[in-house]
């Protein structure tokens, strides 16, 4: 029997390049298209599909979301993230949202029906090419970027939108400490303000990303 697969994309090339994959191999079938978030979900509802393809950059919204909110709904439904950007925040975001596979756009045809057959034989099992190298950066990063007990203090009032004034008095020191502490924090996470602050602590695996975003 076929894998049945649904395409969430807002590119028509990228759903046209798919279907056309999926048709030179017999054991996957195309079953519907959507090209946006909203659409997504009565598109999948309807279909019941054992894959589900989604784009990371969808006209309206976060495909990394959706993929989040299809794992919640759909627990053996498989997953198939499609970015044009590989960067490793990218592709550990696919990972926290329990998506089953990460695959470039670009990538080798064969890599992407691996990626699709894998999902549908392991939902639960998260796949991607550079996978053990972007968690070796990762590791290397995070070493190089060890934040003493207190900056990681600083650093979870700074995601909360804590002023350094109320840092200060959550940490009963001084403001001009606070503004010390938080000056450290910036200089070791290569930040010049809050946002990217949390930005690059979010990259180097500092923190989780619905606390970066919340």
């Amino acid at each position: 029997m076929a894998i049945r697969v649904v395409i969430v994309d807002g590119h028509t090339l990228t759903r046209f390049g798919l279907k056309t994959l999926a048709a030179a191999h017999s054991d996957l079938q195309i079953v519907a298209e959507a090209s946006t978030a909203a659409e997504s979900a009565g598109v999948i509802a309807a279909a019941q599909p054992d894959v589900v393809t989604v784009a990371v950059g969808l006209p309206d919204g976060d495909g990394l979301r959706l993929a989040r909110e299809l794992r919640d709904r759909y627990p053996s439904l498989g997953i198939v993230v499609l970015t044009a950007h590989g960067e490793d925040d990218v592709l550990f975001r696919a990972l926290e949202t329990g998506a089953s596979a990460f695959v470039g756009k670009t990538a080798p045809v064969e890599e992407i029906l691996c990626a699709i057959r894998h999902a549908a034989v392991a939902a639960s099992s998260f796949t991607a090419t550079g996978l053990a190298n972007a968690m070796a950066r990762r590791q290397s990063t995070t070493a190089r970027m060890a934040l003493s007990p207190r900056e990681r203090e600083v650093l979870a009032l700074l995601q909360d939108g804590v002023s350094i004034p109320a840092i200060a008095r959550t940490l009963y020191v001084s403001p001009s400490t606070a503004k010390t502490y938080v000056s450290r924090l910036y200089e070791k996470l290569g930040a010049s303000n809050r946002a990217q602050a949390l930005m690059a602590a979010l990259r180097n695996g500092l923190i989780h990303s619905d606390a970066a975003t919340a």
